[in-house]
């Protein structure tokens, strides 16, 4: 039979119960607001409209590396442990001295398009694609301002309303980006070293050039 309690037992028993919930309480009130402070610093994105040129720079060399941006626009060469980025012409787009035949004919699939050995070249229903070159020399890069950078992210079109951008490039997420980290990644690709290189224009199914009035 178990033994009656006191009043004052009960009392003593209630005080340190209310000592451990309230402890506990207080843990997981720390631990969720640790919690959210960390994924306030992993997912906010940066305010760049804040950030010095040189670090302005830097995020959009980082947006840039983890964007893929290499994997298309800088020619792919055979290195010792297979295809790999040949970092001399970072960015430089398809080399202008590497012609490509035409594209082989697919058929109705199931492949539908295939790709150069560089990575700069791909062939699909829409034609002919080459990754533009997007240093800033003055002749043959990327020599739009940022607002008409941005503009053509936003709604896929070359300078913001020439033709469409063509495949493989991912604009339509780019275009989730915001203002600011679009404008820093502008910034970064404004500092990379130039490289003369003049890309051919895109293809059309046909094979007749789209034209230089519509090249970015």
């Amino acid at each position: 039979m178990n033994p009656r309690s006191t009043p004052l037992e009960v009392a003593n028993r209630s005080k340190q119960l209310g000592g451990s919930v309230a402890i506990l309480l207080g843990l997981a009130a720390a631990a969720a607001l640790a919690f959210t402070v960390s994924l306030t610093g992993c997912a906010e994105p940066s305010n760049a409209k804040s950030l010095t040129p040189e670090a302005k720079v830097a995020r959009g060399g980082y947006l840039a590396t983890i964007g893929g941006c290499n994997d298309c626009h800088t020619p792919f060469i055979m290195g010792k442990n297979g295809p790999e980025p040949d970092m001399t012409r970072m960015l430089s787009g398809h080399p202008a001295g590497f012609e490509m035949p035409p594209a082989p004919n697919l058929g109705n699939g199931p492949w539908l398009w295939v790709g150069a050995a560089t990575n700069t070249a791909f062939a699909g229903p829409w034609g002919v694609s080459f990754a533009r070159n997007l240093t800033p020399d003055p002749a043959t890069g990327l020599v739009i301002d940022e607002a008409t950078f941005i503009r053509a992210m936003r709604t896929g079109k070359h300078y913001g309303a020439g033709r469409p951008i063509n495949p493989p490039m991912p604009w339509m997420n780019y275009a989730k980006m915001t203002d600011e980290d679009l404008g820093a990644l502008f910034a970064y690709l404004r500092s990379i070293p130039a490289v003369e290189n003049e890309v051919p224009e895109p293809l059309p199914p046909s094979g007749a050039p789209l034209g230089n009035s519509e090249k970015m």
